[in-house]
């Protein structure tokens, strides 16, 4: 548990699974190897690996390496964000910690992320690498300064990606949308992208991605490098505009447009609060948490 504003799903490691037979041993060690080697590279780029280029070559790098096919709409400045004057917020559904290479491998974007990823393996020390601003949950007080930060860095034109479920779900039909991060986006002016990303494997549906309540990076990594076939599709849907000050909107409706698009058009049903001891706090404090990887 990482603060009173944390938000749990039903989701856990039992639901992560293959949908086609596993690649062989000979495959997964193969696989493992290059990783390693793929990472070692990533990590000695140091400060460097935030250059746009360099960062979707090592992310795109990463997932070549896992036999990891990306199918999205295409690559370059101008693939997710939207261009003008302020950056784009992109909110993103979450499934599993190779959201975020997949994400910076169409398009090298500001990350939100919660502290406790930059002290995860791997992940952690290529997203202190690639620029991302990290977060504390276990502070409630903190959240406006952190919402207004994200408002300065979308007003200077810097895009920032987000996962405002606050949790991962197995597939991309689950959870709900936190507020919070879309009061930056209406005090910036900024456009917000929703953008779904979906797992399969042979076009089959397929969870073995999900890094769900207590699973470890060693274990969904396990997993992944043995998954046959594994695609990460990337759908960008239309931009939501903030600037043309449309008369009711507020982060609650512009959360909820956002979560449509990117859970498939279905009203989402709250997500419960972890922990007896919170489950009085007022529905509207629940849904302001900040986002998190």
């Amino acid at each position: 548990m990482n603060g009173p504003w944390d938000v749990w799903s039903d989701c856990t490691p039992g639901c992560a699974g293959h949908a086609l037979p596993r690649i062989p041993a000979t495959g997964v060690a193969r696989r493992f190897t290059v990783f390693a080697h793929r990472v070692r590279r990533a990590l000695t780029d140091g400060g460097r690996m935030a250059d746009p280029v360099r960062l979707r070559a090592h992310a795109g790098g990463l997932l070549d390496a896992l036999g990891i096919r990306l199918d999205g709409p295409g690559e370059g400045p101008g693939t997710l964000t939207s261009g003008g004057g302020t950056g784009t917020l992109l909110v993103v559904n979450h499934i599993s910690w190779l959201d975020i290479p997949a994400l910076l491998a169409v398009e090298p974007v500001t990350l939100l992320a919660k502290r406790e990823v930059g002290g995860w393996p791997v992940v952690g020390g290529l997203a202190r690498r690639a620029g991302t601003h990290f977060i504390d949950r276990t502070s409630p007080r903190g959240l406006p300064g952190a919402i207004g930060d994200l408002a300065e860095l979308l007003a200077s034109g810097r895009s920032v990606a987000v996962f405002p479920q606050a949790t991962t779900w197995c597939t991309a039909e689950q959870g709900t949308f936190r507020r919070a991060t879309f009061q930056a986006a209406l005090d910036a002016g900024a456009p917000v992208r929703p953008v779904t990303i979906e797992y399969t494997q042979r076009e089959l549906p397929s969870t073995v991605a999900a890094f769900c309540g207590e699973d470890t990076f060693l274990g969904s990594l396990r997993r992944v490098l043995a998954a046959r076939a594994l695609t990460i599709r990337v759908t960008a849907h239309p931009v939501l505009t903030t600037s043309g000050g449309e008369p009711g909107l507020d982060r609650r409706e512009l959360a909820a447009r956002a979560a449509r698009a990117v859970l498939g058009g279905r009203s989402p049903a709250a997500a419960p609060v972890r922990g007896a001891a919170v489950r009085h706090v007022a529905a509207a404090s629940v849904r302001d948490a900040p986002a998190h990887v």
